[in-house]
């Protein structure tokens, strides 16, 4: 998705493997046409939970602050099933990335309580989209 207007570049559906995540999503990130990726599903604990596994090593900065703020969120909604959540994101390549657990309320706690404000750059006091231009400086 571009952060301005919020324009969906893209979706996929993909197996719950390793590798065909992290390609899909590397194939985003490499695009140069996308500001933020949103995964849902794979978070889990059970055997084939693998997407925090699969991007986990794509990000350049994991943003360690989404987990505490997500299990804030998720522990409002769910309670202690929170626990069995493994959401999480991070940043490759100047794209942000969130992955969030795959049930249908999980997906919208986490848009509409946390990303939806981070990638709006009306959002105050602070957001990601202000710093999206300084992500790649070295």
């Amino acid at each position: 998705m571009r952060a301005a207007g919020h324009e969906l570049a893209g979706k996929a559906v993909v197996r719950d493997d390793v590798g065909e995540i992290r390609g899909q999503v590397q194939n985003w990130v490499e695009s140069g046409k996308v500001d933020a990726i949103i995964t849902t599903g794979g978070t889990g604990l059970t055997g084939r939970d693998v997407t925090p596994e699969a991007l986990k090593p794509l990000f350049d900065k994991e943003i360690e602050g989404f987990n505490v703020v997500w299990h804030t969120v998720s522990y409002h909604s769910v309670g202690l099933s929170t626990l069995q959540s493994r959401a999480c994101a991070g940043v490759s390549k100047g794209v942000f990335i969130f992955c969030l657990p795959g049930s249908n309320g999980a997906c919208k706690d986490g848009w509409d309580k946390i990303i939806r404000w981070q990638l709006d750059s009306r959002h105050m006091p602070c957001n990601m989209v202000e710093i999206m231009p300084r992500l790649m400086e070295k």
